[in-house]
């Protein structure tokens, strides 16, 4: 009878558990459904740098023989051997990237059973290392001191098992600072970012499994394993969706109450959404696709649904051109920059930033400007970004008429909250500010600034 009431608690205790994990995620699918509204295609985590590289796994032989704990009841994890290894690394809530943010490290590997397209998906994030910080999301600023864990466990043959990762070396030129736009992304185009790969019980002591070695992808995504989708570059993001339910690691089950919350936040953050104005970036296309889809998209915008300003200047084309070519200068001309702390040496070519802050001190957010298109003394157009506020696509035209020129900005918000403000209000204020943008800009260029 003892041992009857005694299955009966563990059978109730379970189920509550999954009833539980069941809320909850339909408390986290709701408010990604919610957050789609503002940023349709990645609700969380929306950018991110594309990643390849290898991942060397000791094997439980190679740890027993190293005086460290063998078997971890994972036999992906028990397998010594050089998996190859795709990534992203992201931050989750998009906060200005001077603020810290939950970092992201998704990882697709080659999972050395079957053919060549056998891949498992793992998902690390933030944390504490401790327990039990190990299962707390901590936001962080450096990318260097962050540790990640899987944050739910796997199952084991053995029990549950935590993955977990911390930085063993970052690239030479790297600060550590976890931004997607600046020095730590360029810095990933250079060199390696070296991370130990461990497990753990959920109270355990952390056992190194491997090393992994991670790099900035190279232009065009090379040939990197389960990338159906289009890659990333060494200065992109990558429209590879990670999902471990889909593509879970040999040997490693999920217990029903992980799936429960895991998978009806995942069917919400992955629902097709409408195609948003302007976007740049629609996921999921191919990259030729995606370009082709850029331009189409783009000149419909620019024709019927972008806030549009248009002034004649009394300087030539090329006298405004020149101010526009000159990052420092921005502050000078555009509403809203209230400095330039950064710009790129080959502004204002396609991929170039501008590192600017937005509003008036001691309140200022930093955040970038990207150049997305480019006909050098005709046409700039731009991806402006001033989060948690969001992004805006600018484009400015040049119509040469001799001693003179026409002038046109045409702006609207793509992504973040700025898209929740209804059009009818949202095209008035753009045309105000950006009336007065264009003034100042025919000051500077009559003044000769930039020459």
């Amino acid at each position: 009878m003892r041992g009857q009431s005694s299955s009966g608690t563990v059978t109730q205790a379970g189920g509550a558990t999954e009833r539980a994990a069941e809320v909850a995620g339909r408390g986290f699918a709701a408010v990604f459904r919610a957050v789609k509204g503002v940023r349709p295609f990645r609700p969380i985590h929306p950018r991110g740098i594309s990643l390849v590289g290898e991942l060397t796994l000791t094997g439980a032989a190679g740890r027993t023989a190293a005086g460290l704990p063998g078997p971890s009841g994972i036999s992906w994890l028990d397998d010594a051997g050089t998996r190859q290894v795709r990534g992203r690394f992201s931050r989750s809530v998009g906060f200005p990237e001077s603020l810290p943010d939950i970092l992201g490290l998704a990882l697709r590997v080659g999972t050395g059973v079957g053919d060549s397209d056998d891949v498992a998906d793992v998902l690390f994030a933030s944390t504490g290392w401790g327990v039990p910080a190990r299962f707390m999301l901590l936001p962080k600023l450096d990318a260097g001191t962050a540790r990640f864990t899987t944050l739910m466990p796997y199952k084991g043959a053995n029990g549950p098992v935590l993955l977990g990762l911390r930085t063993l070396s970052l690239p030479g030129l790297a600060t550590g600072r976890a931004d997607t736009d600046g020095n730590f992304k360029e810095s990933l185009a250079t060199g390696d970012w070296s991370l130990a790969l461990s497990y753990a019980s959920p109270t355990g002591r952390w056992v190194q499994a491997g090393v992994l070695h991670l790099r900035a992808a190279p232009t065009g995504g090379g040939t990197a394993i389960g990338d159906t989708a289009g890659g990333g570059t060494a200065h992109g993001d990558t429209a590879i969706r990670f999902d471990p339910l889909k593509h879970p690691l040999p040997g490693a089950g999920t217990y029903p109450w992980a799936r429960r919350l895991r998978e009806r936040s995942y069917r919400a953050a992955r629902r097709l959404a409408p195609r948003v104005s302007g976007d740049p970036h629609p996921a999921g296309l191919k990259a030729a696709d995606r370009s082709s889809a850029t331009r189409r998209q783009g000149s419909a915008d620019e024709r019927n649904t972008m806030s549009t300003v248009t002034q004649v200047f009394n300087s030539p084309a090329s006298a405004v051109w020149t101010v526009i070519a000159d990052g420092w200068l921005y502050s000078g001309w555009v509403v809203g920059a209230s400095r330039i702390r950064s710009v790129d040496a080959r502004w204002p070519q396609v991929g170039a930033l501008l590192h600017h802050s937005v509003g008036a001190w001691p309140l200022l957010i930093n955040d970038s400007t990207k150049v997305t298109a480019v006909e050098p003394g005709q046409r700039l157009e731009l991806i402006a970004r001033g989060w948690p506020i969001g992004e805006a696509k600018v484009v400015i035209t040049l119509e040469d008429l001799g001693e003179r020129c026409r002038v046109t900005m045409a702006e609207d918000a793509v992504r973040g909250p700025g898209l929740a403000v209804p059009k009818a209000l949202r095209d008035p204020i753009i045309t105000v500010r950006n009336r007065e943008t264009l003034q100042r800009l025919e000051l500077m260029a009559a003044g000769g600034a930039g020459a």
